[in-house]
């Protein structure tokens, strides 16, 4: 018996090897010269929003298949609610959507959203959510025949990763798909091993690195976003930076190249300068990706940085984008848990996975906090200002200097928080702190995951309040998706 598996040992080994040095990953094409108008960016997808004056944007955090399942149940819940304006027109909140982000786990529903939009409820639970995508994926680690996916050259597990995404859900699309679409401008991010950057999907960072977004794979983006440390490889791009002739925009120098930039914008600062450490090709020719989670597990960073340079641009005088915005709604899609335990009952402390585990998680929950919070202080100071400018009489006085002191955007922001505690069932929240970040749940957990987005939504009070602003009726009352007791409040 010995004998024998030692006689298949030798050829499955030698197999290994043969299929091993052929595991060469994507590479990234290069551009030669930047088009500053052209490409998959806020910028060229403004076109495509269906109503200038609100901004809605939602923002999937990670955690596994429960932030896809969560975040999904966002989509169906707004896909559900017909409402009608003050001018009798009738839509749906869906259809108002402008952006999405998504990390981890919530990049999966933006990026498969953005590519089908309304298809994608006809399959997406068969197709994704209720898979065993984690079985799937540790069974093709251990199939020779995937081998050459990810063993030796230059590809890892994370390609192998993207590959298995591309069979189950994204069939080789691109965000060349994306561009050519009229859906919303979807975000997704990974993070910058090298030095903890963010690093959203769009032509505007590729540009610094003197390639081209279109070309690369929905696939490899989910991949990376997804790619927890030490679990799955980086996934690794091709820097060309300082080949492409890349200019930068006049009012990123006013920030990054200024000794008194505006204010406030520290948090966008430091963003804008880390991200032009990717326009140095010659030093860094390349760029490892892992899970966007470790810099920004809420998906709401970019959007946070995005309003403190929309503030210090207003403030200094400048025209933004987003001038003629007079609503900025925010639904902040946050499936993070904070599972009960029962260590401190024991002198016997946690074990090391245990301690790794809850180590590298409690930052990232507390950080998703404190986001959703500094949202909602900077809606509280725009208004605030807002009232100020008005007892000032501003409107007859624009340059005076207490008027210039108090100058601020005029939207109106909305922060939706959607989130776990947000349920008035104990037993539901409870069920759901006790579901993993895995990629691999019940149907069942699937199922009340999505029910609890529409009935966290739905009994919102700032909901309501934007609801009652914006003079929306809802005229189509929507039915809880799935089953479950998420249903009632």
């Amino acid at each position: 018996m010995v004998l024998k598996i030692r006689r298949l040992a030798a050829p499955l080994l030698a197999a290994a090897l043969a299929l091993a040095g052929c595991a060469s990953r994507p590479v990234n094409p290069p551009i030669t010269k930047v088009d500053p108008v052209g490409g998959y960016n806020l910028q060229t997808r403004q076109k495509h929003f269906k109503n200038q004056d609100t901004l809605v944007v939602l923002a999937f955090s990670g955690g596994g298949t429960r932030a896809a399942a969560f975040s999904y149940g966002v989509l169906e819940f707004l896909r559900r609610t017909e409402v009608a304006a003050p001018d009798g027109t009738r839509f749906r909140l869906l259809d108002a959507v402008n952006m999405i982000t998504g990390v981890s786990g919530g990049s999966f529903t933006a990026l498969a959203y953005g590519l089908y939009g309304d298809k994608l409820f006809a399959d997406y639970e068969q197709r994704f959510l209720k898979r065993d995508v984690q079985g799937e994926l540790l069974a093709r680690s251990l199939s020779p025949r995937y081998w050459g996916d990810y063993l030796g050259g230059t590809a890892g597990r994370s390609e192998l990763a993207a590959n298995y995404y591309d069979e189950i859900l994204f069939n080789g699309a691109t965000f060349g798909d994306l561009d050519r679409g009229d859906g919303p401008y979807i975000v997704a991010s990974a993070t910058d091993i090298s030095t903890g950057t963010r690093v959203p999907f769009n032509q505007s960072i590729f540009n610094l690195m003197c390639t081209d977004l279109n070309a690369v794979r929905l696939a490899r983006a989910a991949s990376a976003s997804s790619a927890v440390p030490v679990v799955l490889s980086t996934v690794t791009l091709n820097n060309y930076g300082g080949t492409c002739q890349n200019e930068v925009p006049a009012w990123v120098k006013m920030f990054t190249q200024s000794d008194n930039p505006p204010r406030p914008a520290s948090r966008a600062i430091r963003e804008l300068t880390e991200s032009q450490a990717l326009a140095d090709g010659a030093n860094r020719p390349y760029i490892h990706l892992v899970d966007g989670g470790v810099s920004d597990n809420v998906g709401m960073r970019g959007v946070l940085d995005a309003l403190q340079l929309l503030e210090a641009l207003h403030a200094a005088g400048m025209p933004t984008p987003l001038d003629h915005v007079k609503r900025i709604v925010v639904l902040v899609v946050n499936s993070l848990s904070s599972p009960p335990t029962n260590w401190d009952r024991s002198e016997q402390g946690p074990g090391m996975v245990d301690v790794l585990l809850k180590s590298s998680g409690v930052p990232i929950d507390h950080y998703s906090y404190e986001a959703v919070e500094l949202l909602k202080d900077i809606s509280a100071r725009w208004d605030t200002a807002r009232h100020l400018r008005d007892l000032a009489g501003c409107a007859s006085a624009k340059d005076s200097p207490v008027c210039t002191a108090i100058r601020v955007p005029q939207a109106k922001i909305y922060a939706i928080d959607v989130s776990f505690p947000a349920l008035k069932n104990p037993a539901e929240l409870a069920y759901l702190n006790d579901q993993p970040t895995s990629f691999v749940l019940p149907a069942e957990a699937v199922d009340r995951l999505r029910a609890a987005a529409g009935t966290i939504i739905g009994a919102s009070p700032e909901f309501q309040r934007l609801l009652k602003d914006a003079g929306l009726k809802v005229v189509s009352p929507p039915a809880a998706a799935g089953a479950g007791p998420a249903a009632a409040p």
